[in-house]
């Protein structure tokens, strides 16, 4: 398989290091680059766009937590700890693995054989517009205590509340600090398409669509919520599916 470009985000250079010598057993890795603090991970994820990220957890002034919160887009993620409660912790954000320090090798072998099996039975695609979410990428959900990382094919629909936007996906829902004009530039229009001025779907979550009043549709999802698309965007909801 092509190597796995992979960056780490730790503030001790002696456990970049050992990370470093543990990724070198592993020819699937490719190291593309390393920082010591979230801001410089936050420029170097942003610039290399890496498939992997190992990211430390308690890093002074910022933390590993609120690097993701900062993403567009969050990597495969592998947490790197020393507190067993921010691995605990670490789970509530669906991170793929974590990893305590000192690492174990045996351990961290588990965790790479972990990854490729997910990269295997779903392959990196490369996305053809770099300004797009890939429908496999994941995105960091941060809600009062509650964190998520969520792909975006999970995603059912979003909606404005004031000047931000609340994703609905699974059985929760959350609010993010990004409006949506802002997320909607970023969306495969395939895929998500805007019913009204106060929601976007996904087309992939629809259930049935039922004729409603004044030439609109009314769309429910699998989750069961009802969502009304205004007469314009049924028109062109139509002709997209080619009703």
């Amino acid at each position: 398989m092509i190597p796995l470009n992979a960056v780490i985000v730790e503030d001790s250079r002696l456990a970049r290091n050992e990370l470093k010598e543990l990724i070198k057993q592993h020819k699937e890795i490719k190291i593309i680059g390393e920082a010591e603090n979230v801001d410089e991970g936050f420029e170097l994820i942003n610039n290399t766009k890496p498939d992997l990220l190992f990211l430390d957890i308690n890093m002074p002034e910022k933390n590993g937590f609120e690097l993701l919160e900062m993403l567009d887009e969050v990597p495969i993620t592998i947490f790197t700890t020393a507190f067993d409660e921010y691995a605990i912790k670490s789970f509530e954000y669906n991170a793929f693995d974590y990893l305590l320090k000192p690492i174990n090798e045996k351990r961290f072998s588990k965790t790479i054989q972990k990854v490729i099996e997910q990269i295997n039975s779903n392959p990196i695609i490369e996305d053809k517009d770099k300004n797009t979410f890939n429908l496999d990428k994941q995105i960091f959900i941060k809600d009062g205590e509650k964190c998520w990382l969520v792909k975006i094919k999970d995603i059912v629909f979003f909606e404005i509340v004031g000047n931000y936007t609340r994703v609905f996906f699974e059985s929760n829902k959350a609010l993010v600090y990004k409006s949506l004009i802002q997320i909607e530039e970023k969306l495969p229009e395939t895929v998500f398409f805007r019913a009204n001025r106060q929601q976007i779907i996904n087309i992939n979550h629809v259930k049935k669509v039922v004729s409603w009043f004044n030439g609109k549709l009314k769309i429910v999802m699998l989750s069961g919520e009802e969502i009304e698309i205004s007469r314009r965007q049924s028109y062109i909801f139509k002709e997209q599916l080619s009703f």
